[in-house]
């Protein structure tokens, strides 16, 4: 028998072992093998001229895929690695030269690499036009592509994920030299040393996580501490928050588990006891992998949250930006009346205001105007007359924390009070940009400027009018034509770009993070199938050991879990206050779909672990 047919037997020998890790690979080659072949189509390429971010975001989130890939193969590569030193000690005492051993190891991996590069991307290719509709939809676009096979997609998945599978082969050869015999044997038990709880580290914890926290919902704009730390503020909330993550789960979780083990009434029901020190005797090493698990939970619920708040806003943005289905300069244009719901036609002025600082220029609209177009909005105003010297002034997209409430405006060398303030557009923002004020109608005629004239028309299903909507556009008669049915498809083509990219990198996170957990899972169990066998010999239960296990991987799953989530949360927060929008909806819907599939890998690792140390150890 070769060394080759040697490696070929050992894998089918470990089929169940490798069997999450080889599906985590295949599933992590068939969406970087997706985003390449978007990338690359010619289809997306013209789709480009009209949504320029998709070529880039694309791009860009292969590079990320890339690289997060790469770092979860090799910690996956790991695990499985440590579980195999007391195979790879008993070649040794065979008389198998570390050599050889290191060539068997290199041959292994190269071949579950291969194995996964040619199903991955094979699966790929025939997802690929089903993931592309879905983009196509996620974008509002109702055409028809054809998805050719891409070569430099294939080309450029096939080189990054040899070289990945290259290197990881490259890690199981070293294994052998990095390793005494004796060292090999024993690898699985080595054990942590008791951590003692120190109540000063889990203070500092607490705090720095509240430090990272207030950081993070101060506001952007009027915060001392964002002015003082500047463009490094992120970081250094990232970086709290990493370092109160890990002495929570270090410093308070062994608290925790060390008070609950000085109860008597708990620590002696059941297994308690035994489950509290379990934990309390690995907690260094999980306390690195539950902070890298909630940090990557909260990467996943921040970015998917976002990426999804926006797409599911993209009304609201719509309406704030562009409150008319078309507007723009000129007469009237015939639009069929059975689909009209308001047509205006409205006069402006444009003056001039100086001021100590600067000048500044305003759109003038008498107040007869001002209540029709508010009607058509459905504003709610009061009727009041406006004298000589009052004004109404209606500035969009206010925000009092970076924009002042004028008082007075000066023009005809008469100071005009506002009596009635504004923050939102009553004209489309892409035909008349600026700040309105509104003047009783009198006044209105005494100003000696130009005066312009536009059309404000607004149809009902506005969305189901692009084809009206690039009519209109197409004549030289309307002048700083502005569509919300444009508008609405091109939010639409680059939020659903946005959407598409954060909830497949959010899926491959997610996957990541459960599989993090189940080989870290999975490691214990074989390290604990002998404790079991012995609970089970002095007449223990499997209902109670089973009880024991759910217990013990619940703490390992809930933990980040929840920490994942409240890092995510407050990050959410802060976002919402940023773009001062109501986000907490789509939030929502985001994060139970998250805590959904999450369980989901909670109950295939309960499963995986019963099968390890009880089906396995103990018959049935």
């Amino acid at each position: 028998m070769t060394l080759f047919d040697l490696a070929l037997k050992n894998i089918r020998r470990n089929i169940k072992s490798y069997g999450l890790y080889i599906g985590t690979t295949i599933f992590s080659i068939i969406i970087f093998f997706t985003f390449a072949t978007l990338k690359h189509s010619n289809d997306i390429s013209g789709l480009a001229e009209t949504s320029k971010q998709i070529s880039s975001i694309m791009s860009a989130s292969a590079f990320v895929l890339m690289i997060f890939v790469a770092i979860f193969i090799l910690y996956s590569n790991s695990f499985f690695m440590r579980k195999r030193k007391k195979e790879v000690a008993l070649y040794s005492l065979m008389g198998l030269r570390k050599r050889t051993i290191g060539f068997l190891l290199f041959f292994e991996n190269m071949v579950i690499g291969i194995i996964s590069l040619i199903v991955g991307v094979v699966l790929g290719f025939f997802l690929s036009q089903v993931l592309l509709s879905l983009l196509l939809k996620l974008m509002g676009l109702n055409i028809s592509i054809g998805l050719a096979f891409s070569k430099s997609a294939v080309v450029e998945t096939l080189i990054v994920f040899l070289i990945i599978f290259l290197f990881t082969s490259l890690q199981g050869y070293r294994v052998i030299y990095q390793f005494k015999l004796i060292d090999l044997f024993h690898a699985s038990k080595k054990g942590e040393a008791l951590p003692k709880a120190r109540l000063v580290s889990a203070i500092l914890g607490l705090i720095t996580l509240g430090l990272a926290y207030w950081l993070a919902l101060e506001d952007i704009i009027t915060s001392d501490a964002w002015r003082m730390l500047g463009i490094s503020t992120p970081i250094v909330i990232i970086g709290l928050t990493i370092l109160g993550s890990y002495l929570l789960f270090n410093s308070v979780l062994v608290y925790m588990l060390n008070v609950l083990k000085k109860r008597k009434h708990w620590a002696w029901k059941g297994l308690h006891l035994m489950t509290a020190s379990q934990l309390l005797y690995r907690i260094r090493g999980n306390a690195k992998t539950l902070t890298m698990i909630a940090a990557l939970s909260a990467t996943t619920i921040t970015a998917g949250g976002a990426v999804f708040g926006m797409y599911y806003n993209t009304d609201q943005q719509i309406e704030e930006s562009t409150p008319f289905t078309f507007m723009w300069q000129g007469q009237e244009e015939d639009i069929d009346d059975a689909i009209v719901q308001e047509s205006l036609n409205i006069d402006t002025k444009n003056i001039r205001v100086n001021t100590d600082q600067m000048d500044k220029e305003y759109i003038v609209i008498d107040q007869t105007a001002f209540e029709k177009l508010a009607e058509a909005l459905n504003w709610d105003i009061e009727s009041l007359g406006l004298g000589d010297g009052e004004v109404f002034m209606i500035k969009p997209f206010y925000d009092e924390r970076w924009s002042e409430e004028v008082e007075e405006v000066a023009f005809n060398n008469v100071e005009h009070q506002v009596t009635a303030f504004y923050g939102k557009s009553i004209f489309n923002i892409y035909t008349l940009p600026g700040t309105v004020l509104v003047v009783n109608d009198e006044k209105f005629n005494e100003l000696n400027v130009e005066e312009t004239t536009y059309q404000a028309v607004q149809v009902e299903n506005y969305k189901n009018h692009l084809e009206l909507s690039k009519k209109l556009e197409s004549k030289s008669s309307t002048v700083d034509f502005s569509s919300a049915v444009q508008n609405y498809q091109d939010t639409l083509e680059g939020s659903g770009v946005m959407l598409f990219v954060g909830s497949f990198l959010g899926l491959v996170f997610l996957v990541a993070t459960g599989s993090i957990i189940f080989f870290k899972m999975m490691t214990e169990a074989e390290d604990d199938k002998d404790k079991y066998a012995i609970l089970y010999k002095i007449g223990v239960s499997k209902k109670e050991m089973k009880r024991t296990i759910r217990s013990q991987v619940g703490l390992i799953f809930i933990a980040p879990l929840l920490l994942g989530l409240l890092h995510g949360t407050v990050a959410l927060i802060a976002f919402s206050n940023l773009l001062q929008m109501n986000l907490w909806e789509p939030i929502a819907i985001w994060m139970m779909v998250y805590v959904f599939i999450y369980i989901v890998y909670y109950f295939i690792t309960v499963r995986g672990f019963h099968k390890t140390v009880l089906d396995t150890n103990l018959g049935g």
